[in-house]
């Protein structure tokens, strides 16, 4: 005599209650479709008493509700547009080169708003200190730069 033995359908019940459980804690998708697959082999555990159909049932339906709803979540959770942050800012801003700039060495600084930033100028060519730039984007931490075309009134420190 076995001294604690689960049948089939309790073991799925346990593991639908634990992933829906998990689900709720989480909040993130990240195993409703385990749970709904244990939903649809606690189903069919109550039909058939074969472990590997009710395996197999479990994965399919497990796999075929991730593919299914993660596209549809990812849509929905999705951030749409653009959230600026306060260093979009300088964006059209002129500044002043304080390094020069050399793509190549992977070199250069700008001083813009008070604050220095790493640059690099946006046709690749050399930019040399104490010209005057106007900052056209923001990729990563460094400012893509140009040449500024106006006379640029002396920034304040």
């Amino acid at each position: 005599m076995q001294p604690f033995s689960l049948s089939a359908p309790v073991v799925w019940l346990i593991l639908l209650v634990f992933f829906a459980a998990l689900e709720g804690i989480t909040v993130s998708l990240s195993s409703v479709w385990f749970a709904l697959g244990a939903l649809a082999a606690l189903l069919v555990s109550l039909v058939t008493g074969n472990l590997w159909v009710q395996l197999l049932v479990f994965a399919v339906v497990s796999l075929l509700t991730l593919l299914m709803i993660r596209p549809l979540a990812t849509h929905m959770f999705q951030k749409k547009g653009f959230t600026p942050t306060n260093a979009d800012r300088i964006l059209g801003k002129t500044g002043i080169v304080t390094e020069t700039i050399d793509n190549l060495a992977a070199k250069g600084q700008v001083k813009v708003s008070g604050q220095v930033w790493s640059a690099r100028s946006e046709g690749g060519e050399p930019i040399s200190a104490g010209v005057h730039v106007t900052i056209l984007r923001i990729e990563g931490v460094r400012v893509i730069v140009r040449p500024a075309t106006e006379a640029v009134p002396p920034e304040p420190n």
